[in-house]
């Protein structure tokens, strides 16, 4: 019945002539069961609320009443407080959920806010309690000031029983982050949707009104200043995922398909982003179904770990068309598009062909990628587009952005194939261009016949000096980059490399300061002190998988003209510092790989002789000792055939892990195979040191481990040689470390059968 008064106020209120008066809807709950669609028609409201968050700062305001909550729009410097009684006016405007924005909010009296809902992860992400007064339990894992516009703010992203929330607050106490890291709090405040533009649902948020309302129920266990330092290799042994997110099932037409990488589904107006190891054929046009779990990247709603089924039925999608300023705005993302524009540029990457384009005034990219195991050099040659042509691109809308409400964001066309670009027109011949090149052309000429000689002595003489100076600094510019090529094929540092570009890339600029700011990494180069009062020019530098490695900057006076070399100059230093930077990682890798095991991290056998016969002719210079220590896992084939291999590696791990918290930190711990480990004990004194460091990796097995579900008791038998006492050669001191190892195991047994 409510349903039906309300369609019958949105006839009424169309159908109506101007002027005539419309009956505001007069509570809360009538608007709160608005559609979108009803509410956009901007339907008069006149009700008394609860105002449960407001910054007098801000134009935010939430109400609450009879159960429900909404968001109003409303000025900043209203003095409205928690509490308040409120009458509002205004009329109703569709968002996320109907909204309404405020003509007037007047205070009637002051009262008790609404008692906080208990809420869960579910109902949060789930947008269940949208606007209401909720009251929640976290641990707090990160802490920062915030700024949002022009407002400083504390922003917490709490971990529930589920998930993560994010948390705005009110408060400008930067001394209070220190105590909430880690920390289990009791937080109250107002749940709120984060959405994108499309009204996808991207994640959940609470607004806080104050500091008060964020209680600390358990500080955190340890201190931030008195966590030990990890060194940068050992990061992620801290790495832990408990991932209890819902497989989900969508229906759509394939829009796009990258094999090994990408599907996009699009269904009506939306469209999803998915992320998917699937090689099988797919067809676009068909229709699909695919599995997957939720995920949010760049504020935008996606499916990760996807499997897809084509169900070969045809339904294609058409293309909608639109301009720029809707392409800029995201409220698109990911849908099938087309557009027109003006080619402005055309380059062929290892990854990619990019069409340069411009339309109304703005800039953006038509891009096609490789399909994936192409050799770039073999591929078939980039379709080429005369500049100035007029085309029209059809393909998926992207964008780059985290906060999809600011304006307009980076976007691109990713085209299909290289038929999703055509030309419309071509060049015109009568262009400001070639009209300019015909009047310098006459007057060059009439120049020419008034002053034939002294020019043409004068143009030989300046000719002459130009190529001289050109063919000198080619010559420098290619003995340059012929021994930036040696270097990288060389032992010569990254850093050392990448100066020698940014060197390279300022003398082809003539002297214009030039650096270069590697991804988590140094800034190396010339940066003026005031950058600000230059124009800088950019070029990002990107692996052969998009990933982001860096970027190289070169900055010039703003009053100076733009260089037609400028991007060139740019593009060669970035191709160069990309193979540089991918050259040195590479050789990284290959070495790390070659040294250690895979599973555990710990030396390999090869390296374990390697580094046993570097110690035995250190101790031969120096007349020391050292010690050897072999370690077998006592019953590990038991653990994979009662477990499983999963449970049998990630215990193999956890011993690992265990050993050399027990080792000191110049002793090293090898994996020679399987279940077998060794120590090697550079540093000891006599025999009885060595059983002791022994003794003490025996005893880590004392407590039981916790692999996953499960609860394994472990043990393990070791032997222990000594150098030169027991042996002199590496062979013979794994041989006999070892014989000592299955002597101690035999012993072992033996006295567990007795």
């Amino acid at each position: 019945m409510k349903r039906l008064l309300l369609a019958l106020v949105i006839m009424l209120a169309w159908n109506l002539p101007a002027g005539a008066a419309i009956t505001p809807l007069g509570s809360l709950r009538a608007i709160h069961v608005l559609t979108n669609a009803e509410a956009m028609h901007g339907l008069p409201v006149a009700f008394e609320a609860t105002v449960t968050y407001y910054r007098n700062c801000d134009y935010d305001l939430f109400v609450q009443d009879d159960g429900a909550g909404i968001y109003v729009e409303f000025r900043a410097g209203a003095n409205l407080l928690p509490g308040d009684r409120v009458l509002v006016t205004g009329k109703t405007q569709d968002s996320f959920r109907p909204m309404v924005v405020a003509e007037s909010v007047s205070v009637l009296r002051h009262g008790a806010l609404p008692r906080p809902l208990p809420a869960n992860f579910e109902q949060l992400v789930g947008a269940r309690l949208d606007c209401k007064r909720v009251k929640l339990r976290a641990v707090v894992r990160s802490a920062d000031m915030a700024d949002s516009g022009n407002l400083r703010e504390i922003y917490l992203q709490a971990l529930m029983d589920g998930g993560y929330v994010d948390v705005a607050v009110n408060s400008k106490d930067e001394s209070a982050l220190k105590k909430l890291l880690d920390a289990e709090v009791e937080i109250t405040g107002i749940a709120t949707a984060k959405f994108d533009q499309r009204m996808q649902l991207t994640g959940s948020r609470i607004d806080v009104q104050s500091l008060d309302d964020v209680k600390i129920l358990k500080p955190a266990a340890i201190p931030i200043e008195a966590i030990p330092v990890t060194p940068l290799e050992s990061v992620l042994g801290g790495y832990r995922v408990r991932d209890l997110s819902q497989r989900v099932r969508v229906v759509g037409t394939i829009t796009y398909y990258q094999p090994g990488t990408t599907v996009v589904l699009q269904n009506g107006s939306q469209s999803l982003w998915i992320k998917t190891l699937t090689t099988q054929p797919l067809q676009i046009g068909d229709l699909a179904e695919v599995t997957g779990f939720p995920d949010v990247r760049d504020s935008h709603s996606t499916l990760t770990l996807a499997t897809i089924r084509d169900t070969h039925v045809q339904a294609p999608i058409k293309p909608m068309g639109i301009g720029w300023r809707e392409l800029g705005f995201g409220g698109h993302a990911f849908n099938l598009l087309t557009t027109e524009g003006r080619v402005v540029r055309q380059v062929r990457e290892d990854a990619i062909d990019e069409y340069v384009l411009e339309a109304e005034g703005h800039v953006f990219s038509a891009i096609y990628r490789h399909p994936p195991k192409v050799d770039w050099i073999r591929a078939p040659k980039m379709k080429e587009i005369p500049v100035g042509s007029k085309v029209r691109v059809t393909g998926i809308g992207m964008f780059y952005t985290t906060d999809p409400f600011n304006g307009p964001m980076a976007s691109d066309i990713l085209l299909r194939s290289e038929a999703d670009i055509e030309v419309i027109t071509s060049p015109p011949w009568l262009s400001v261009r070639n009209l300019l090149l015909l009047a310098g052309a006459l007057f060059a000429l009439v120049l020419a016949v008034a002053t034939r000689g002294w020019f043409l002595e004068h143009k030989m003489r300046r000719q002459t000096t130009a190529n001289a100076a050109r063919i000198e600094m080619e010559a420098v510019i290619e003995r340059r980059r012929s021994r930036i090529l040696e270097e990288i094929n060389g032992t010569e540092p990254l850093a050392a490399i990448l100066e020698h570009i940014v060197e390279l890339v300022s003398f082809q600029m003539h002297g214009a300061p030039c650096w270069c700011e590697v991804t988590d990494g140094a800034r190396l180069g010339e940066i003026p002190a005031e950058l600000g009062k230059f124009r800088a020019v950019q070029q990002e530098l990107r692996d052969r998988s998009g990933a982001a490695l860096g970027r190289l900057v070169a900055a010039f006076d703003v009053e100076a003209k733009v260089s037609a070399t400028e991007n060139d100059s740019l593009l060669l230093g970035a191709r160069l510092a990309v193979l540089a930077i991918e050259a040195r990682r590479l050789y990284a890798n290959l070495l790390h790989r070659s040294e250690f095991d895979q599973l555990t991290d710990a030396l390999n056998r090869f390296a374990l002789e390697k580094r046993l016969k570097e110690q035995i002719e250190e101790a031969r210079r120096g007349a020391l000792i050292f010690g050897l220590i072999y370690i077998d896992m006592d019953g590990f084939k038991q653990i994979n055939d009662l477990y499983g291999h999963r449970v049998g590696d990630l215990y193999l791990q956890e011993v690992a892990l265990r050993m050399k918290r027990q080792l000191r930190s110049h002793d090293l711990l090898a994996r020679l195979g399987g279940d077998e480990f060794a120590a090697l004990i550079p540093k000891v004194r006599n025999r009885a040191e060595a059983e002791e460091i022994a003794q003490r990796v025996e005893h880590c097995f004392d407590l039981p481990f916790t692999i996953e579900e499960y609860v394994v008791q472990g043990s393990a038998s070791l032997g222990i040689a000594i150098y030169p006492e027991d042996a002199t050669t590496a062979d013979s001191m794994l041989s006999l470390a070892d014989t000592a190892m299955y002597a101690a195991k035999r012993a072992k047994q033996h006295a567990a059968a007795v």
